[in-house]
């Protein structure tokens, strides 16, 4: 049996989990229809807002359910990981300002930013998300940060740790620090920023059964996560960087000893990297599975899929940050990657579509993705991303599809060893 709520404008399907509600992200090309029926749904209880359809003209973001929490999180969050290192506090603001005023309620950060990590600059990224969160509503931010995973290299993160690691003592330290940096009483959304078990991770395919090593049990990290929702500085807890086999553990590890799920997994996905979530992940975050809500990070291969490292000796070329950090995300410098990103660009070309286009509105259009986490070093670039997500065509039509296919089918992942 279907339930519905029907008003003068709308008509909402209840039980359909993929429903979104949409926000405007540019007035000036709104028609005033468009003004009367967006005005008419703001009008809406926010638990029917979040259930419309996906009618309407214009450039609008949409808004979904992450997962089984109560978080309505814009299609697009902003990633803030170059805040500290590219960025000037001041830029970063200019940024978060613009994303916020067009719609944007998410911001994703992590103990460990800005990128690449270093002792010397490391918590900036916190800190001048902290500065702009001063004069705003707290309660109209989606903030989602991020606990290192096994690392033995990123101690500084810990005061007496040689090794960090996500067990009870280290989530709670974490935590207590983001929460003092942020000055903020409570995070949105904790995940783990990739596992405490060995897994492979950033580029690499295959699982090297050689490196299996012990790591903590998964019910004393929910035990950990449980203690900190239950004294308000948690609200949600997802994972990051993970595998098929983590999330199925951590959600039975959850329904079996009565612990929070998570809600969430924030892992690479693009045209160049779809694979490793395509295989299985798919099916385990399905909402009539799981119901784990993807957090699509590296949307444009690092900014490989912009075109702009083709040309080596451009002005864009050297400044990008595979070149200013060289080894950083050398997965997407591939010679592969190259040619398979030559490829979608000439086919957004042939289409009318900017490179950033196709590659936005790809990962936009996965029925599985709850939100796109996109980044940028400078406004323009912040706008440019922002207006290609929203102009693509919604869906990107069938001839268009049908040629990432073709791509697709003659590369795969290029950028995964």
């Amino acid at each position: 049996m279907v339930a519905a709520v029907t008003t003068k404008v709308l008509t909402v399907n209840l039980h359909h989990r993929f429903d979104q509600f949409n926000c405007i992200v540019h007035p000036s090309v709104v028609s005033n229809a468009d003004r009367i029926r967006r005005k008419r749904i703001r009008s809406c209880p926010m638990s029917i807002r979040a259930k419309i359809g996906e009618g309407g003209a214009g450039n609008f973001l949409q808004y979904r359910k992450l997962g089984d929490s109560d978080l309505n999180v814009c299609e697009i969050t902003l990633g803030t990981m170059t805040f500290g290192e590219q960025n000037t506090e001041k830029e970063a603001h200019e940024m978060l300002n613009f994303a916020f005023e067009h719609g944007i309620n998410a911001l994703d950060t992590a103990e460990m930013y800005p990128v690449p990590p270093r002792k010397e600059t490391q918590g900036r990224t916190d800190l001048y998300i902290s500065s702009w969160m001063k004069s705003k509503s707290r309660d109209k931010i989606i903030l989602a940060t991020k606990v290192s995973g096994y690392s033995e290299r990123s101690s500084y993160l810990r005061e007496n740790s040689k090794v960090v690691r996500v067990d009870a003592a280290n989530i709670k330290e974490s935590v207590e620090k983001s929460l003092k940096r942020l000055s903020t009483d409570y995070i949105d959304l904790l995940q783990i920023h990739w596992p405490d078990r060995y897994v492979p991770l950033f580029g690499e395919l295959a699982y090297d059964f050689t490196k299996w090593r012990p790591s903590v049990p998964l019910t004393e990290q929910l035990a950990a996560f449980q203690e900190l929702i239950g004294e308000g500085k948690v609200r949600y807890i997802g994972v990051s960087n993970e595998t098929s086999y983590g999330v199925m553990e951590f959600v039975h590890a959850a329904k079996s000893g009565g612990l929070p799920k998570i809600v969430s997994i924030q892992n690479s996905y693009s045209l160049l990297a779809r694979c490793r979530f395509e295989v299985d992940l798919v099916e385990v975050c399905h909402p009539n599975n799981c119901n784990i809500g993807l957090l699509a990070y590296s949307p444009l291969g690092g900014g490989t899929l912009s075109g702009k490292y083709l040309d080596i000796n451009s002005e864009a070329a050297k400044i990008g940050r595979l070149n200013l950090f060289p080894g950083y995300m050398e997965r997407y410098n591939r010679s592969l990657a190259k040619v398979a990103t030559e490829q979608y660009i000439e086919l957004a070309k042939k289409h009318g579509l900017s490179p950033i286009q196709l590659a936005l509105g790809f990962v936009r259009d996965r029925p599985f993705t709850t939100s796109t986490i996109i980044g940028s070093t400078n406004l323009d670039q912040l706008k440019e991303d922002i207006d290609a997500f929203t102009s693509a065509p919604r869906p990107l039509p069938s001839h268009v599809s049908d040629g990432i296919e073709h791509i697709f089918k003659q590369y795969k992942d290029p950028a995964i060893l």
